[in-house]
């Protein structure tokens, strides 16, 4: 029973990183109706980001707080110089883009920090009062930082002037235009808050798997299965989505499949969702009458 407990509360640690990570290419979905494949890499550049200031020194906490902020401005740069020109492009001619962003940071960050595997120092000590024999302190620390952000966005959101120009330019962006918004400039914001939620993805799981350049790929896939298994257009959706991935990725991988065949518990749902319930557990089923 206690490792059933255990396995449980892993999943959920876990699930909360992957539901951050769906999150954030639910946000890039439903402002662009394209899929980031880039998400993960930019999560990744950004951890690199965080090791780099942890490495001269840092505190943790301040180089936590810096990698958002320079998460959201890389976001926002990226989207108003690659993806600003081909808004209106084919849905091939973005896929492209996606991919091309995908292999230059990927690059980049093998050039720069090289590919060398390194630890990544976790904020939360061994001994914390917090730990118990169910779950270390990490899994609870990054539980509670993720949903911090969570909480953080849904504020930003509900009650903030741009939060809601965003949603409006999301949901309608011509009407959000006849009423003075700056449609293009809510998409730039909105990736920056992706790759910031990203960021605070990368650096949670960062202790768990260490860092290298190719870190996220394996995230990304659970989080792509967390966005479609609580529908691809609704962001609660996704977040409850990656804490059910994340059970049952541990709970399968320990007792039914083995930990080697884990990431195929993604792919069979991101499978097996697109083809029984293509719009996800709680997304929107349009229907187009011709």
């Amino acid at each position: 029973m206690d490792g059933f407990i255990h396995q449980v509360v892993s999943g959920l640690a876990a699930g909360s990183i992957y539901a951050a990570v769906g999150l954030a290419l639910v946000m890039i979905y439903q402002s662009t109706h394209h899929l980031n494949f880039a998400q993960g890499e930019m999560a990744m550049f950004s951890t690199f980001i965080a090791w780099a200031l942890l490495e001269k020194g840092w505190p943790y906490w301040a180089a936590f707080f810096v990698t958002i902020a320079a998460s959201f401005i890389l976001g926002f740069v990226v989207q108003r110089i690659f993806l600003r020109p081909v808004e209106k492009a084919p849905v091939l001619t973005n896929v492209i883009v996606f991919i091309g962003l995908l292999v230059i940071f990927n690059s980049v960050a093998g050039w720069i920090f090289d590919y060398t595997i390194k630890p990544f120092q976790s904020p939360f000590p061994k001994d914390a009062w917090f730990t118990t024999r169910f779950f270390s302190a990490h899994e609870v620390g990054s539980m509670a930082v993720t949903f911090c952000v969570l909480l953080a966005l849904f504020l930003f959101f509900r009650f903030t002037p741009v939060g809601l120009a965003m949603r409006a330019a999301a949901q309608n962006p011509d009407s959000a235009r006849l009423v003075g918004i700056r449609v293009s400039m809510m998409l730039a914001v909105g990736w920056g808050l992706a790759a910031a939620i990203g960021s605070v993805a990368g650096m949670m799981i960062a202790p768990v798997v260490f860092l290298d350049p190719n870190m996220m790929s394996g995230i990304l896939l659970y989080g792509f299965a967390a966005a479609l298994f609580g529908g691809i257009d609704n962001p609660w959706g996704a977040v409850l989505g990656g804490l059910i991935v994340g059970v049952l990725e541990n709970l399968l991988g320990a007792y039914v499949i083995g930990t080697e065949l884990k990431l195929s518990v993604a792919l069979v749902m991101i499978v097996g969702v697109l083809t029984l319930k293509p719009s996800g557990l709680f997304g929107k089923v349009v229907v187009t009458r011709v």
